[in-house]
């Protein structure tokens, strides 16, 4: 049974891993395109039509394979993990239903018009389009967030006659890490998105210097990176202090804290040891764990020694933890650089085109590594102090999951090489003008 416990949750860790590279991009990228849309109708320029026409091709494709990858995940809530909706499917269920009715279907049905109808619709109808798709795709973070988060930190149900109900829908929607949640990741998939724009026009670029296009949203993309990466790290820290007092076993275990201290240690590097449960080869700076988590020096925080049995593994979240935040010093270093780089229209030097290119991907690996901190910190709980994820998993053999997750595996690296490697001929080639 544990065998297949750890397969069921290596299988929906792969599918919503792969399933949230796609809208971490167009949840942002929707917002530039309403900004490039916004500009084309204002100036009539034709930099800023290729440039919309470019990246509505690059939404679409990516909003086709957050679909389809969001679909085979929902399957997973009735073959792998009954005992989810069973338990908590009154208040899943619902904010799930949600999403579809008041984000999926406006993203659809206006995706259409942005894509078809720049010359078969009025302008101001075509603007419209583009902002409800860019709607859409915030309401649909909304929702689902709303709902990982009432996960996380549950709060506004009751239970009546045994069934786990909504007692406040306000409540559960705006539970205590909701707000936090929320913005963390809309300014997550801003950097990703705005990377995205600036590695693949960079690559542009390098193959023609003389597309204003790709200059344009170079210089777009930078500037939206490096006014969001300071704000996320003021988002992030926000959100520490709220998880500290939520999930303070998630802190413990990102921080490699083992026991309950004052003047606690900020850790640098190590490597955690959690049978001897220290930390090997540390490099700490004194106190500094206790100064940015209660911003005072001699305050007291608390070690995994005092969530035990019921405290989440410690290696993987910090090292993810220290992942997602070096990803993030590189993304508002690159940012800060690049406006430095394009000042006056400038088009930056070969070597730092290069640069930018190689960055292409790197919001994924910061969102990759964060959403690995949030959903492995909170083990062992599927819904914190309510549902055990080893109570919600379904009875299906350690075979079947071991060929399906191979197969998935194998399925999701032919996908994502697949659409990278669009990506890159599309960016590569640029757009002709459709007149």
């Amino acid at each position: 049974m544990q065998d297949a416990l750890q397969l069921a949750r290596a299988q929906f860790g792969l599918n919503i891993g792969f399933h949230i590279l796609f809208p971490s991009i167009t949840m942002a990228l929707a917002w530039i395109l309403v900004f490039f849309r916004v500009r084309l109708a204002r100036t009539n320029d034709p930099v800023w039509r290729v440039s919309y026409q470019l990246w509505t091709k690059v939404f679409a494709l990516t909003f086709g394979m957050g679909v389809v990858t969001g679909v085979l995940m929902s399957f997973q809530f009735g073959t792998n993990w009954p005992g989810y909706m069973r338990a908590v499917g009154n208040v899943a269920g619902p904010l799930l239903a949600y999403e579809v009715l008041t984000a999926f279907f406006l993203e659809a049905t206006f995706l259409a018009v942005m894509l078809f109808g720049i010359n078969r619709v009025p302008q101001w109808l075509h603007v419209l389009s583009t902002v409800l798709v860019a709607v859409g795709t915030t309401l649909s973070a909304f929702w689902i967030l709303a709902l990982n988060s009432w996960m996380q930190t549950p709060a506004g149900h009751v239970i009546e006659d045994g069934q786990l109900i909504a007692g406040s829908w306000l409540q559960v929607i705006f539970n205590p890490s909701f707000p936090y949640r929320f913005t963390h990741m809309m300014f997550a998939s801003g950097l990703t998105g705005s990377f995205l724009i600036i590695g693949l026009s960079a690559w542009r670029l390098l193959k023609e210097p003389a597309d204003r296009a790709a200059a344009s949203a170079l210089r777009t993309g930078i500037v939206v990176a490096a006014v969001l990466a300071p704000l996320q790290i003021f988002a992030g820290d926000q959100h520490g202090l709220n998880t500290l007092e939520h999930q303070p076993a998630k802190i413990a275990a990102m921080e490699a804290a083992w026991e309950t201290r004052t003047r606690m240690p900020l850790v640098l590097f190590a490597l955690p040891n959690e049978k001897e449960r220290r930390n090997d080869y540390a490099l700490e700076i004194p106190g500094a764990a206790s100064l940015i988590l209660k911003h005072d020096l001699d305050a007291e925080v608390r070690g995994i020694g005092d969530f035990a049995p019921d405290a989440p593994p410690v290696a993987p979240l910090f090292f993810a933890f220290r992942v997602m935040v070096g990803t993030g010093v590189v993304m508002l270093l690159a940012a800060w650089t690049g406006l430095w780089l394009t000042r006056r229209g400038a088009v930056p030097a070969r070597w730092a085109l290069w640069g930018f290119a190689a960055l292409t991907f790197v919001g994924w690996i910061a969102t990759l590594a964060g959403w690995l901190v949030t959903e492995i910190g909170r083990q062992p709980w599927l819904v914190t102090g309510v549902l055990r994820t080893a109570d919600a998993v379904g009875p299906v053999s350690e075979a079947s999951l071991g060929s399906s997750l191979t197969s998935y595996i194998l399925t999701y690296a032919l996908m994502l090489i697949s659409y990278i490697v669009v990506l890159t001929h599309l960016a590569g080639k640029g757009v002709e003008v459709m007149q």
